[in-house]
C-alpha cells in the first residue's frame, strides 16, 4: 500500500504539471478545467468537461458532508451522558429505504454553515481552511511521530505480499485520495501573485500530500500485521491495541478537520465553475453574478449547497460512490490535452497517406488514439488478457506519442512550463484513462447518459445563450491584496 500511494502520487504530480502551466498561462480568470477546455477546444467539449466533473463535485460533497457528521456525532458520543443517546438518524443515518434513500439531519446543516462561511467572503472561508488544515497536518505528524515508537519492522515482511500487479491495482484506487489540487486553479482570480502562486500551491501541495500519506502507511502496516488491519477505522484500531486510546481521540479531532476542509474546498470550487458557466451563458446569468459588497458569486454557493444538502440530507450516497471519479479522470485527461493544442504553432497542411490535413487536425488524431489505446489497455489488464494485447496498445500509443513529439512544432509560454511537452502531458492522458476503464461498469454508462443529457441541454439551451467573448474578458472579483498593499 506504500507503493501504491507513491505511484499514485507520482502520476498525480505529472497531472499536477500540466494543471500548473496552465494555471500560470490564465492568472485571472476562473472555471478552472472548463475554461481550459473552452480555449483549447470549443465550448461543447467545455460543457461536457463541467458536466462530468459537477457530478462528481456534487456527489462526493454529500458523500464528504455524511462522514463529517458521522465523525462529529462519534466525537459527541465520548461525553458520557450523549453516549448511545443519540439517534442514527441525526448524524450516521437512518435505515435504508429502498435502497437510496436515507435521512440524515446533521449533513444538511453543516453543509449549510460552510456556505454561510463562504458566501460572506474568501477571507472568513480561508480563516477557517487555514485553522482546520494547520489542526489535521500537526495531528496527522504527532501521529507519524507517536507510531514510529510502535513500529515491528518484522511486520513489513514480505513487503508486498501480493505481488506487483496488487500493487498497481492499489495504485488505481489510492489515486483518488489525492484528489483536489486542481481545486487551486480555480482561485487564480483571488491569489496575491497567480503566475508564482498557483503552481507553488498545486505542486507543492501534492508533495506534502505525499510524504504525510506514505509516512502514515509505514506507521499503520508497521504497528500491526497486515492481515489485522481492516475495518471503518484501522488508523483507531491500531493505537488502541497497543493501548494508545489518546491517539484515537485525536485521530477523530484530525478526521472532523480534514473532512471540513475538503468540504470547504470543494464547495468553493463548485461555486466557481458555475460562476464562469454563467459568465459565458452557458448557464443562466444568474449563475455569472457577483455580490457587490462581499464579491463573492452568492447564487452560485447557494445552488451548490443546497443541491449537496438534498443529497446529503436523503439519499444513500455510497450507493452513488461506483459512479463517481469519471469526471475528475476526464478533467485530468483533457487538461493535459489543453497543454499539447495551446502549445502547438500554425503550420501548413501536410500529406498523410496522400490526403491534404491540417497540423491541428493530426495532433487530435493522435490524442484520440493515445486515449483509444488507454482504454484498450486498461480494458485488457483488468479483465485478465492476453500480456500481448496490452503490449500492442502500448506500442500503438507510443507511436501517437512519437508523431505529436516530431510532426508538430511547439511554442514557450510565459510563466511557468510543464516540462517534457508533449510526451509528458500524453504519459498523463493514458495513465488516466487507463484509469478510467478500471472503475465499475456503472461509471462507463453514467459517463454515456450525462455526456448525452449534456448535449441536450446545450442544444436545447447553450448553443443559443453562449456568449464567447466573456471568456476572454477579465472580471476582477474579490481581489487579494497586492504585496505592496
Amino acid at each position: 500500500v506504500t507503493v501504491s500511494f507513491i505511484i499514485a502520487g507520482g502520476s498525480c504530480v505529472l497531472n499536477a504539471l500540466c494543471y500548473a502551466e496552465l494555471a500560470s498561462r490564465f492568472p485571472a480568470v476562473v472555471g478552472g478545467a472548463y475554461l481550459y477546455a473552452y480555449t483549447a477546444f470549443n465550448e461543447i467539449i467545455a460543457f461536457l468537461v463541467f458536466s462530468q466533473l459537477m457530478l462528481d463535485y456534487h456527489i462526493g460533497a454529500a458523500s464528504i458532508a455524511r462522514s463529517l457528521a458521522s465523525y462529529v456525532i462519534t466525537a459527541l458520543e465520548l461525553i458520557p451522558f450523549l453516549n448511545n443517546n443519540i439517534p442514527s438518524w441525526v448524524g450516521h443515518g437512518s435505515e435504508e429505504i429502498y435502497g437510496a434513500f436515507s435521512f440524515n439531519l446533521l449533513a444538511p446543516i453543516l453543509l449549510v454553515l460552510l456556505t454561510i462561511v463562504l458566501c460572506r467572503g474568501v477571507g472568513e472561508s480561508s480563516i477557517l481552511n487555514s485553522v482546520m488544515t494547520v489542526t489535521k497536518v500537526v495531528i496527522v505528524i504527532f501521529i507519524i511521530i507517536v507510531g514510529v515508537f510502535e513500529v515491528d519492522v518484522s511486520n513489513w515482511s514480505p513487503f508486498a505480499p501480493n505481488g506487483f500487479e496488487s500493487v498497481l491495482t492499489g495504485a488505481t484506487v489510492v489515486f483518488f485520495a489525492y484528489v483536489g489540487f486542481d481545486a487551486v486553479a480555480n482561485s487564480a482570480e483571488e491569489s496575491k501573485s497567480p503566475q508564482r502562486d498557483l503552481p507553488l500551491g498545486i505542486i507543492g501541495s501534492l508533495l506534502i500530500c505525499i510524504a504525510l500519506y506514505v509516512g502514515v502507511c509505514l506507521v499503520l502496516t508497521g504497528m500491526l500485521p497486515y492481515k489485522s488491519l481492516g475495518g471503518d477505522a484501522p488508523l483507531a484500531d491500531a493505537f488502541t491495541s497497543k493501548g494508545l486510546q489518546y491517539v484515537s481521540v485525536l485521530i477523530s479531532i484530525g478526521a472532523i478537520a480534514g473532512l471540513t476542509t475538503t468540504l470547504l474546498v470543494g464547495l468553493y470550487v463548485q461555486s466557481r465553475l458555475y460562476l464562469g458557466l454563467g459568465r459565458d451563458g452557458l448557464l443562466p446569468s444568474l449563475f455569472g453574478e457577483v455580490h457587490q459588497t462581499r464579491h463573492t458569486p452568492v447564487h452560485s454557493q447557494i445552488w451548490v449547497g443546497i443541491v449537496a444538502s438534498v443529497l446529503a440530507g436523503c439519499f444513500n450516497v455510497h450507493i452513488l460512490s461506483h459512479i463517481l471519479s469519471v469526471g475528475t479522470l476526464t478533467g485530468y485527461s483533457v487538461v493535459s490535452a489543453c497543454v499539447v493544442t495551446l502549445r502547438w504553432k500554425d503550420k501548413t497542411a501536410c500529406q498523410v497517406f496522400g490526403k491534404s490535413i491540417s497540423s491541428r487536425a493530426e495532433g487530435l488524431i493522435c490524442l484520440i488514439t493515445v486515449v483509444c489505446c488507454g482504454f484498450a489497455a486498461g480494458v485488457f489488464y483488468r479483465f485478465g488478457a492476453s500480456f500481448i494485447f496490452l503490449i500492442i496498445a502500448v506500442i500503438i500509443a507510443i507511436f501517437a506519442a512519437a508523431a505529436l513529439h516530431f510532426r508538430q512544432v511547439y511554442t514557450s509560454t510565459p510563466g511557468f512550463s510543464c516540462p517534457g511537452v508533449p510526451i509528458l502531458p500524453t504519459v498523463c492522458i493514458f495513465i488516466n484513462i487507463f484509469l478510467f476503464a478500471q472503475l465499475h461498469y456503472e461509471a462507463w454508462v453514467r459517463f454515456v447518459v450525462l455526456s448525452i443529457v449534456t448535449v441536450g441541454i446545450y442544444a436545447v439551451y447553450g448553443q443559443y445563450h453562449a456568449n464567447p467573448l466573456s471568456s476572454n474578458t477579465l472580471i476582477i472579483y474579490q481581489k487579494a491584496p497586492t504585496e505592496a498593499d
